[in-house]
């Protein structure tokens, strides 16, 4: 059985899946045809449901939870892990609805929070995750939403933390910031969908017993080449409620879009969303 599969190049997604999809496990007969791409391409994708099992953003997911179910392995959530607001200089936060901010798409979790957070501010424009930081250094945009390496790199470029979106959060709920999600199409069978989130958490722990082996796989696909910044990347991303979102893990996602639905800014969603083995 093949199935299709979307990832994002980033450290902690590639960490992940190196093992299944360069047959270091078993795989139990699946095989996965997988593609890598940026996060919102990943989102749009899901979309139109044209993907068997995808990376997704839980902002993203809200829109297409009808077609897919959230995977128990694989999740990224965590504590200190959330976006950031960077900018040229600091600025009195009560002033952040005049500024123009650049976000890393629409659907990003990273957009969610931000508009939870700051629904007063609506001068935003979308840019590639990568380009944000060239955003604010150009003076295209005041402040910069940022994820993935660049929550490592904005310092070395002369920019500076004006706020922090996951702090903000652990703050009000006391619990992690959810940020992204591995889905399966409802239409799977639930055998077979249970049989993929076995082969993934197998995959993540092959990588944490052997990380070496995912390093090749890790730094061709790495947007930000130098290593210590890879490892920071996955240890922040890749943690135990990757291995498995657990209650805890789970109430975070619901608290996420309760929030959200409170403030009308998601659709309603089914009942199930969850695939618990």
């Amino acid at each position: 059985m093949k199935l299709t599969l979307g990832f994002s190049p980033c450290p902690n997604d590639t960490f992940i899946f190196d093992a299944m999809v360069h047959g270091r496990i078993d795989t139990e007969g699946i095989e996965f045809d997988y593609f890598l791409a940026d996060v919102e391409e990943l989102n749009s994708r899901a979309m139109i449901a044209d993907v068997d099992i995808t990376k997704i953003s839980f902002h993203a997911y809200c829109y297409v939870a009808n077609n897919y179910l959230i995977l128990n392995s694989g999740s990224a959530l965590g504590f200190g892990a959330g976006p950031l607001l960077i900018g040229k200089n600091r600025f009195d936060i009560s002033q952040i609805a005049s500024k123009k901010i650049a976000i890393p798409g629409k659907y990003t979790t990273a957009n969610l929070l931000f508009s939870i957070a700051f629904p007063e501010c609506r001068n935003k424009k979308e840019y590639l995750f990568s380009d944000i930081e060239d955003a604010v250094i150009n003076e295209d945009a005041d402040i910069g939403l940022v994820i993935h390496e660049t929550r490592f790199t904005y310092q070395k470029r002369g920019l500076v933390k004006i706020a922090d979106m996951g702090e903000y959060w652990e703050t009000q709920f006391k619990l992690p910031v959810p940020l992204g999600a591995i889905v399966i199409k409802r239409t799977i069978s639930e055998d077979i969908a249970l049989k993929v989130n076995r082969i993934l958490k197998r995959s993540l722990e092959y990588a944490i017993n052997y990380p070496e082996t995912s390093f090749d796989f890790i730094s061709q696909n790495a947007q930000e080449m130098d290593r210590e910044v890879m490892n920071n990347h996955i240890s922040l991303y890749v943690n135990e409620f990757t291995l498995s979102l657990g209650t805890k893990g789970r109430e975070a996602i619901e608290k996420l879009f309760s929030v959200a639905a409170q403030k009308e800014v998601i659709p309603r969603l089914p009942d199930k969303i969850f695939l618990i083995p």
